[in-house]
């Protein structure tokens, strides 16, 4: 079969999140062609015209789509698979609408609220786009809020800054008003969740979505001065103390095992309710009573072969080449 992987176009000016979807078009290119499929790799850009004809000229039989943004935005990444959809040319992972609502944090919160599934309170986002139909009662007086961008991934601007506490939501929209130029010009607030961070994988299975080995990430020797979040640094900054003070661990007690059930429940609901299809991920926070809360659900994870979904795809006793078979394998071509 002839696969064409799709990324977005990257130059070395660019953040390194941003390069990283070279390291994962690479690895992917070589577990298709253990595979026994012949790759074409292209960077797409916001020239949807030229990548129409490109992939007219290759005629493959699917798309690998790794796009995470186009130009630096990430509020566009549902542009190219909605281009697919117009050429009728089968894709990997979610559909183009599932990617949308995923990628627009403050209406996957939105979803997530009206199906049950509990997540942190939230204001915003700035500025004001689809109107709030229903959220968690807002309790503003004790939260503790993070400044996170709605559309840009990979914890751009999520770093140890304290937790803005102590204001009105009329001084929290001015705080939104300054983030939002470096946040993607478009940012939300949600609750700080103190506790402990899971995040569960999941990929196409015989009988459904399987959720991969739960992994939680350990905040190393962090004291009360450090906020206990992985933030940019912990992701991308190789330097810092942040990336080598928060390893992964998949090895859980026994008291645990009620609390992992529930979040491998949660999991497969929102893989239910954003019809989540190939792979994703979901992110959870506990709180100190060992209440889970969604923070993010991933339609199109990072495929890296050091990134936590290779990780869980390793603990389930897969190799990384089986997993790519997995994403492809449902794909009516």
């Amino acid at each position: 079969m002839h696969i064409a992987i799709v990324h977005n176009a990257v130059d070395p000016e660019s953040r390194a999140d941003e390069q990283d979807v070279l390291v994962q078009a690479t690895a992917v290119s070589q577990a298709l062609a253990e595979l026994g499929h012949t790759v074409t790799t292209i960077a797409c850009t916001l020239d949807l015209t030229r990548m129409k004809q490109q992939l007219e000229s290759i005629t493959p039989h699917m798309v690998f789509n790794l796009v995470e943004s186009l130009d630096g935005e990430g509020r566009l990444i549902h542009l190219f698979p909605a281009l697919l959809d117009s050429m009728k040319l089968p894709y990997s992972g979610s559909c183009t609408e599932t990617i949308f609502i995923t990628s627009h944090k403050t209406l996957a919160k939105e979803r997530m609220t009206l199906a049950g599934i509990p997540t942190p309170i939230w204001w915003g986002p700035y500025p004001t786009d689809f109107p709030i139909i229903q959220r968690p009662p807002l309790e503003v007086k004790d939260a503790q809020w993070l400044i996170k961008s709605v559309w840009e991934h990979g914890s751009l601007g999520l770093d140890d800054d304290e937790p803005i506490a102590q204001v009105t939501l009329k001084e929290l929209d001015q705080i939104l008003a300054e983030r939002a130029p470096n946040l993607g010009n478009a940012c939300f607030a949600e609750a700080f969740i103190p506790g402990r961070e899971f995040n569960l994988s999941l990929i196409n299975g015989l009988r459904g979505p399987e959720v991969l080995p739960p992994a939680e990430i350990i905040f190393e020797n962090y004291d009360d001065g450090k906020l206990p979040i992985v933030g940019y640094r912990a992701k991308w900054d190789s330097s810092s103390y942040e990336y080598h003070h928060t390893p992964r661990r998949f090895d859980f007690p026994r008291e645990d095992t009620i609390l992992i059930g529930i979040l491998r429940s949660l999991a497969i609901r929102c893989w239910d309710i954003f019809g989540l299809d190939g792979y994703a991920r979901v992110d959870f926070r506990v709180d100190d009573q060992g209440n889970p809360w969604v923070l993010e659900v991933n339609s199109n994870p990072c495929l890296s072969p050091d990134a936590g979904f290779a990780a869980a795809v390793e603990q389930a006793g897969m190799t990384y080449t089986d997993a790519i078979k997995r994403i492809i394998k449902n794909l009516n071509i």
